[in-house]
């Protein structure tokens, strides 16, 4: 299992080091907006596994029709990195430091930190465009296609950045009205999964995959977003009791029932992924990582 494990870290390592240099050289494109251009790159260079733009390129490779999905895999990690320096922010979380760096508001201030949440977000829906253009020249007789992969693009992209997604999740998460299993998952869902299935459509609809098969890219996506949140719950189960932070699968309703939820959804995700036909090796390999957990 170890050597499985590391063996799947290095293959994921080369999604990471592709992402991290196409994200450098489109970071150095900012518009020149001097402190502000400079607190957008030391956000989205901070580290990172890359986990969301990665499985963008993943599922789009698995799809084999050769479409370049940068561009939407980089609007995933601008929504991604944009929630972060918003949760970090006094008003929030008031973390000082992220990836062992300081974070955004303790190395630029306060309103810098806002401002950069605004245009990473609003850089995020310019790479949506972006991947249709991309589409429309790889696949130029589906031009009309190209349209509505865009359109449902943005709506999926809305529904989960807002209310209904990350937003909403994060407010759930500071004020959980309960502590029930469903309640948990529904934070779990708005806060982590939405992000996953953010990537996971993209790279299906970006990537050339039938529309039609939606529903069950975004049932993937929530099984692998609930293993991913409760991977990290058991790993953090300790840290967040002394933080005092209860929404923990783990620790509001111990460790074997956070591992029995785990071992489903891994089971849900790789079943997912043989009917959508998208069972590639990078994508099977995502799951070892997770298991490390049980």
């Amino acid at each position: 299992m170890v050597q499985r494990i590391e063996e799947n870290m290095a293959s994921l390592t080369q999604y990471q080091d592709f992402i991290q240099a196409k994200i450098k050289e489109r970071a150095s494109r900012f518009p020149e907006k001097g402190i502000l251009k400079e607190a957008c790159a030391y956000a989205l260079l901070n580290g990172g596994k890359r986990f969301r733009p990665a499985i963008v390129l993943m599922v789009a490779e698995a799809l084999n029709q050769r479409i370049d999905v940068f561009a939407p895999a980089f609007a995933v990690e601008c929504f991604h990195t944009a929630s972060l320096v918003a949760d970090d922010l006094p008003c929030m979380d008031n973390d000082d430091e992220r990836r062992n760096k300081q974070t955004v508001h303790k190395r630029y201030g306060e309103p810098i930190a806002l401002l950069t949440s605004y245009a990473l977000i609003a850089e995020g829906y310019g790479a949506i465009a972006e991947g249709q253009q991309s589409f429309v020249r790889a696949k130029p007789e589906k031009a009309i296609q190209g349209a509505q992969i865009v359109a449902m693009a943005l709506e999926n992209a809305s529904w989960n950045t807002g209310l209904s997604g990350a937003t909403g999740g994060q407010f759930l998460d500071i004020a959980p009205p309960d502590l029930s299993e469903s309640r948990l998952r529904e934070v779990m869902h708005k806060k982590t999964t939405s992000l996953f299935e953010i990537a996971f459509v993209f790279g299906w609809l970006f990537g050339g995959g039938d529309p039609r098969q939606l529903p069950l890219v975004k049932q993937c996506a929530s099984h692998f977003g609930m293993a991913f949140q409760v991977a990290d719950d058991l790993g953090d189960v300790e840290q967040d009791a002394a933080k005092g932070r209860k929404v923990n699968m783990a620790g509001v309703f111990g460790t074997e029932r956070a591992k029995q939820i785990l071992r489903e959804e891994i089971d849900g995700y790789q079943a997912a992924l043989r009917q959508l036909q998208i069972d590639s090796p990078a994508l099977l390999s995502l799951t070892d990582l997770l298991e490390g957990a049980l």
